[in-house]
């Protein structure tokens, strides 16, 4: 018989946020979105573990991870690394790729090219340009070790919501941004942050269903261009803000 590999998922996720407050619990069909991306998960052969907080607000994600018998953790609600560094402890894992709650839509053959890719020699994976700019097929792949480098070098009260700016600071890190896949370049806003990406999202759902590849939802896209209109001017406040945090570390 054939031994499938599954590769450790870190799906981080906490249901408190100013834009579009518990988020993870609306409804993605027949599921929530947490829900939803546990799922997702599971299809591509990953091994899930929800990665969450250890504030009273998050304890029905905790609830569901229990329901659904997947694996779970509660750390830092601030310090995102020292999360994912407490969990590759707990649960002795020496590399991981992060999926966010947020990225309904991620792609589990760039999540495996990526981990292919820090397989090759390098310490963090960056996601792809156009995953980047609001695409979201795909995180970060990083080893657990230059994580535990990172939060050595920083206060335990550090936001690091932007956390690659904390590992590029490492003298001698291993990074690399993967490439863009040769076809279905998905450009359009994919991220879960505001309404409107809500309602664009679930109109795409209803078209590609919940396991959708990038492929079916590339296609989607361009045959129903009227979807990206719903969102698309979230998207430079997006990038505003997320270059705003980034300049704020630096």
């Amino acid at each position: 018989f054939t031994i499938v590999r599954m590769d450790s998922a870190l799906i981080t996720v906490r249901s408190q946020s100013s834009r579009l407050p518990n988020k993870c619990f609306l409804e993605f069909g027949e599921f929530s979105v947490i829900e939803h991306i546990i799922k997702r998960t599971l299809h591509y052969n990953l091994s899930p573990i929800v990665c969450t907080t250890n504030a009273k607000e998050d304890i029905e994600i905790v609830n569901i991870c229990k329901l659904l018998g997947v694996k779970y953790f509660c750390g830092s609600s601030i310090n995102k690394l020292q999360r994912w560094r407490d969990c590759c402890r707990e649960y002795k894992i020496e590399l991981f790729h992060t999926v966010d709650a947020d990225d309904l839509f991620f792609c589990g053959e760039e999540v495996k090219r990526s981990l292919d890719l820090l397989r090759s020699g390098f310490d963090m994976v960056s996601p792809t340009p156009s995953a980047s700019r609001g695409g979201c097929t795909v995180g970060f792949s990083l080893r657990s070790e230059i994580v535990e480098k990172a939060c050595s070098e920083i206060p335990e009260s550090t936001d690091t919501e932007m956390m690659w700016n904390f590992i590029k600071k490492i003298k001698d890190a291993r990074i690399i941004t993967l490439n863009d896949p040769s076809d279905s370049i998905i450009t359009e806003r994919m991220t879960l942050d505001y309404l409107e990406d809500y309602n664009m999202l679930c109109k795409l759902r209803m078209i590609v269903g919940n396991l959708g590849t990038r492929h079916e939802i590339a296609k989607a896209l361009k045959n129903h261009p009227e979807l990206s209109k719903i969102n698309f001017f979230r998207n430079e406040q997006w990038l505003n803000n997320q270059r705003k945090k980034s300049n704020e570390i630096i």
